[in-house]
């Protein structure tokens, strides 16, 4: 009699502190909702706002100005760059660091992460110190007539160093909760290298793979500061959108400005509703994953 009462009297302790009070709840519902009215839908609400403030009809026309259509381009084939390129370096290094076992490896899984932990600005400046006039092989780029900084080549290198752990972090954990036992099964089955990773490693990382991609591409084409370093602002050569859209902030034209920072926050929408389908794909994946093995241990 006196273990149950006790079960009993741990039961409702337990609920007591898994159960917060009514104004608890919603005292930090109403704080979550509001933070994402004010600094998520608001924003977003006033972009378009202004974008559509006189009308479609000026909204279009932002769309005619040479220096826009330049601006649009030049992100699109820094992205188309940077994107490829972040694909193949974040599949193989996710690979390396989540199946092999090798010296270097917690540093190569640092220089990953330096992008986050460097400003964009830095890394800007950095490329203006190697590839500059003055800089570093400033020199011989000039006796070959090659430019980099304030061309399009520094806007790639740019663009690539700030989007490179984008799909490299996705991978790796993923990779690591998956493990090595289907590519072991398949090579002891007599596939080759190249037949294990197409057929069982990449099925197996599609949905990773693709939220990685998304978010790198979200990021290349929303970059500023690292940009901003490497361009040298020039009208309708080294202007990407970003900075296009700042040059018309700056001169009060406001609906131009807003009307491409429309293109931006569209793409982040997309952006939001494509991550939480590969986010939910992804956990999906790893539960199936999962599940054979706790019914092992069962």
């Amino acid at each position: 009699m006196a273990i149950g009462q006790s079960a009993l009297s741990n039961h409702g302790r337990v609920q007591q502190a898994t159960h917060d009070p009514l104004w608890l709840r919603l005292l930090m519902i109403s704080t979550t909702v509001s933070f994402i009215v004010i600094f998520l839908v608001l924003p977003l609400t006033i972009i378009f706002m202004e974008a559509f403030r006189d009308g479609l009809g000026a909204y279009l026309k932002s769309f005619q100005d040479p220096a826009g259509w330049h601006a649009i381009k030049l992100t699109l084939i820094a992205t188309g760059i940077s994107l490829p390129l972040n694909l193949v370096f974040g599949v193989a290094a996710a690979w390396a660091i989540a199946k092999f076992e090798f010296k270097g490896k917690s540093l190569l899984i640092t220089l990953i992460d330096l992008p986050f932990a460097v400003s964009p600005i830095i890394s800007g400046l950095i490329y203006v110190l190697l590839f500059g006039m003055q800089g570093w092989f400033g020199a011989w780029l000039s006796e070959h007539d090659l430019q980099v900084i304030f061309a399009v080549p520094g806007i790639v290198l740019a663009t690539i160093f700030v989007t490179f752990p984008f799909v490299a972090r996705e991978l790796i954990p993923l990779m690591q909760e998956q493990g090595t036992d289907e590519e072991l099964a398949a090579i002891s089955l007599g596939a080759s290298g190249w037949q294990t990773f197409v057929r069982v490693t990449i099925p197996n990382i599609k949905w990773g793979l693709l939220y990685g991609v998304i978010l790198c591409n979200a990021r290349a084409m929303g970059e500023f500061g690292a940009v901003s370093i490497v361009s040298g602002h020039i009208r309708g050569k080294t202007n990407t959108l970003p900075l296009h859209i700042e040059i018309l902030y700056n001169e009060y034209n406001v609906v131009a400005a807003f009307a491409m920072a429309s293109i931006l926050a569209m793409l982040g929408l997309i952006t939001l509703v494509l991550k939480s389908v590969f986010e939910w794909k992804v956990q999906q994946q790893l539960r199936e994953t999962l599940e054979p093995t706790t019914a092992e241990a069962n």
